[in-house]
């Protein structure tokens, strides 16, 4: 692009908005709302061997995105806003109370409950704005080529 860089993550990768989506969905309604790159990878695309990719997605895309403190693992930004009283076995809330009443193990159990059709559809209308405000900002950057290519011909024409 002319010596310019690319400064949305959007259109870094042909398939970047494809991938923000999957991982909008997956990582808004799996049991557990945090894993490390290689579980989300498998999760979302089906191959471990991406994880490398995921935490790439991750971390240029923190308008969705966080990373644990050790940056070790990924979860979804408002997922984090649900409180920690998910249990993964019943899919049903447990109270405060009952939480504390846990063992270590059965704790282990415990997630922050997975969004609603309607927040996952509200986070993926945002990608989908977001890409196309990317897409136009770098078309208005581009005006200028055309102006400049004219110049330099009508330039070379003048010389010549």
């Amino acid at each position: 692009m002319l010596g310019f860089e690319c400064k949305s993550p959007y259109l870094k990768e042909a398939a970047r908005l494809a991938d923000v989506i999957a991982a909008l969905q997956v990582m808004g309604t799996y049991k557990f709302y945090k894993l490390d790159f290689a579980g989300w990878a498998d999760r979302i695309c089906g191959q471990k061997t991406e994880a490398e990719h995921w935490k790439k997605v991750f971390i240029e895309h923190p308008e969705f995105f966080r990373l644990d403190v050790s940056k070790n693992k990924a979860s979804l930004a408002w997922r984090r806003t649900h409180q920690k009283l998910y249990n993964v076995n019943t899919e049903e809330k447990v109270t405060r109370e009952d939480f504390d009443k846990l063992n270590e193990d059965e704790k282990k159990r415990i997630s922050r409950s997975p969004l609603s059709s309607d927040e996952i559809s509200a986070l993926m209308n945002i990608s989908v704005e977001l890409h196309s405000r990317a897409l136009a900002h770098q078309k208005e950057q581009r005006w200028w080529v055309t102006a400049v290519v004219t110049l330099v011909v009508a330039g070379i024409g003048f010389v010549a």
